[in-house]
């Protein structure tokens, strides 16, 4: 089975119109693994974006690690299949490399043609709007999941943001195993027996905003005050290593073994994200880093979606 980079490019909260360009100056940096979703309402722009990067002869579709997410309001197994073929058509691909779940929760239907991405509300016009759960089983979805394997539609499949319950729960039923489990973790949020038994399962782990807190800032979802980026072993750790604070988070990461998924709009920045492999933490410096762990999870629906969606759907304790 391909295994996934260890180094991706993730696209959430990029704008479309900035999309274009960036995966081109991204392909030039040297990226190859790209991370999309429906819910980024980007996928149009990424997907000319990797039409403009192999046209200009920077790589071949072969060369390149797609992945993108099924939204909450497809999860019935016979609405899964229409799902994917949307997004492969918004980002002009055959096929995906991998396709996950993006979160374990289902929500009511909501046709393409009514609304694209349906985003978390059934009804944004309501007057009082709420998410609308649906009784879907997260079996029926596998179910659906596994069909688009059978189909050529993807490579492999996976979920994202499942705890270790809902992790066993899957290996319990899964046809086909999940290769990937995507999920948020870095120093303040180690998740270090997820970590473990996915690893146990033989499922690789993906983390996104391995960076910490540095994505929620502007959405009011964390403070300035939480960044790792001044947190000693850190800082410490760069200063030894010649490196920015950034690049130790990121050396954390993939030492630890999980893939992770950064974004930058800077050329600099995309070219400093990768340049990671040049060195290697000591044990006692990725221990004092593991250590500043605070169980703080930034992304977080319990919290979310009551703010933002009038809605409380708690997902971890």
């Amino acid at each position: 089975m391909e295994i996934i980079p260890q180094i991706g490019f993730g696209l959430w909260k990029v704008a479309p119109e900035d999309c274009p360009s960036l995966i081109v100056e991204a392909v030039r940096a040297g990226y190859r693994h790209f991370d999309c979703a429906a819910d980024y309402g980007n996928e149009q722009a990424v997907g000319k974006g990797i039409a403009d990067a192999i046209s200009q002869g920077l790589c071949r579709r072969e060369d390149l690690w797609i992945t993108s997410k099924l939204w909450n309001t497809f999860h019935a197994q016979e609405h899964v299949e229409q799902a994917c073929c949307k997004s492969l058509n918004d980002l002009g691909l055959d096929y995906l490399d991998l396709y996950l779940v993006h979160f374990p929760i289902a929500l009511e239907y909501v046709p393409i043609e009514t609304r694209y991405p349906p985003e978390w509300l059934f009804d944004p016009d309501a007057q009082n709007p709420i998410m609308h759960r649906a009784k879907v089983p997260l079996s029926d979805t596998w179910r659906g999941m596994e069909g688009l394997v059978a189909k050529g539609l993807t490579r492999q499949i996976g979920v994202c943001n499942y705890n270790s319950g809902l992790l066993h729960d899957l290996m319990s039923y899964a046809r086909i195993a999940p290769s990937v489990l995507q999920i948020e973790t870095h120093p303040y949020l180690t998740q270090e027996k997820l970590v473990r038994l996915a690893g146990d399962y033989d499922i690789h782990v993906t983390a996104f905003s391995p960076l910490g807190a540095l994505s929620y800032v502007e959405l009011g979802m964390a403070e300035k005050s939480e960044s790792l980026l001044v947190a000693e072993p850190v800082t410490g750790a760069a200063a030894l290593h010649h490196k920015t604070p950034a690049q130790i988070l990121l050396r954390w990461g993939i030492q630890r073994g999980t893939s992770i998924i950064p974004k930058s709009s800077s050329a600099d920045r995309m070219r400093e994200n990768l340049a990671i492999t040049d060195f290697t933490l000591t044990d006692q410096e990725m221990s004092a880093i593991s250590a500043l762990n605070k169980n703080r999870r930034f992304n977080d629906p319990g919290r979310f979606c009551e703010a933002a969606f009038n809605s409380f759907h708690p997902i971890y304790d």
